[in-house]
């Protein structure tokens, strides 16, 4: 698996792995009725890195890499991680957090925080904690999940 920045080429390979999640409504706070060309806004914005990860030439992940707030808070980076939905298992998600973590060293963050975990994600909250970051927050009732109604939101976060 290779990590590499993504070009504007690869808009339609990020597309077709962040619109269904995000039709799907279960684990990103985004409407689901968004269109392509604004989820490739939101994903690709000028206040993010935009990486893509290649497994055998194709791309099977996504993820940006940001600053969570500016100022005194810079230091402190938020990312977010997307798969394709067919592959799932291949241990995507981990390599991408873990890549994600030496860059935002190499670019001078001391921290990470994710802002939003949807509880119900278990798998995605299992994978943090495992990667070190501990759950720092709570946010009762904070997403309306399509399946379960009112769920709670996590802040998560671990050091650099």
């Amino acid at each position: 698996m290779l990590i590499r920045e993504a070009r504007e080429a690869d808009c339609s390979a990020i597309a077709a792995i962040i619109m269904p999640t995000i039709a799907e409504g279960a684990t990103y706070a985004l409407d689901r009725d968004m269109s392509v060309a604004d989820a490739i806004s939101y994903w690709m914005a000028a206040d993010k890195e935009t990486f893509v990860l290649e497994d055998g030439g194709d791309i099977i992940g996504t993820f940006y890499l940001r600053a969570n707030q500016a100022g005194g808070g810079r230091h402190v980076c938020n990312c977010g991680y997307m798969t394709r939905q067919d592959a799932g298992g291949r241990g995507a998600g981990q390599f991408m957090c873990e890549q994600s973590m030496m860059i935002a060293r190499a670019r001078g963050y001391r921290a990470m925080q994710f802002n939003f975990v949807i509880s119900s994600n278990a798998a995605a909250v299992r994978l943090w904690q495992r990667l070190g970051f501990d759950i720092v927050g709570r946010l009762p009732g904070a997403f309306d999940h399509p399946d379960h109604g009112f769920v709670d939101a996590l802040v998560m976060f671990r050091t650099l």
